[in-house]
């Protein structure tokens, strides 16, 4: 079974992001102040990658839509409208996290830091879910671009 490229490779960015994530809570909790600010630095570009490849491939490619039984779309549907907020409340805590972190509000960065953290992860996991159920459990479906989908062609 083939998976396509992109879809493998945003998927592997964004994992990498929350294993950087893991790695920069725990040098953190060792005081290793410099070490945190670089990890978390390299998975905020990581998730920026991903970012890249999927805004890019969304509009120019298209997504891909569930494969799978027809019984199980509303699930798949449900999980995959989870997974969309969950990431866009990630970015936006990743942000936060990342703005205040460089700029030395570290009182509020504390607070949001581990919330933030948090939410990375289950948007990691539930990325990979969304990834398997499009390419590797089921064959995905049609795959239509924005701008097709926007222009009727």
């Amino acid at each position: 079974m083939m998976v396509p490229i992109l879809p493998t490779i945003s998927t592997a960015c964004i994992v990498i992001s929350a294993i950087l994530v893991a790695i920069g809570w725990g040098k953190i909790r060792k005081r290793d102040i410099d070490g945190h600010q670089k990890i978390m630095t390299l998975a905020g570009v990581f998730a920026l990658i991903f970012f890249a490849i999927y805004s890019s491939r969304t509009i120019f490619i298209g997504n891909t839509s569930f494969g799978g039984p027809d019984e199980y779309k509303i699930f798949y549907t449900i999980f995959l409208i989870f997974h969309v907020t969950l990431a866009t409340v990630g970015a936006v805590l990743g942000i936060i996290s990342l703005v205040t972190g460089y700029r030395d509000k570290l009182s509020f960065h504390r607070k949001l830091g581990p919330i933030t953290s948090i939410v990375w992860f289950c948007t990691g996991f539930t990325g990979v879910i969304v990834y398997l159920l499009l390419y590797v459990i089921y064959q995905g479906g049609t795959t239509t671009s924005l701008i097709k989908a926007i222009l009727g062609l």
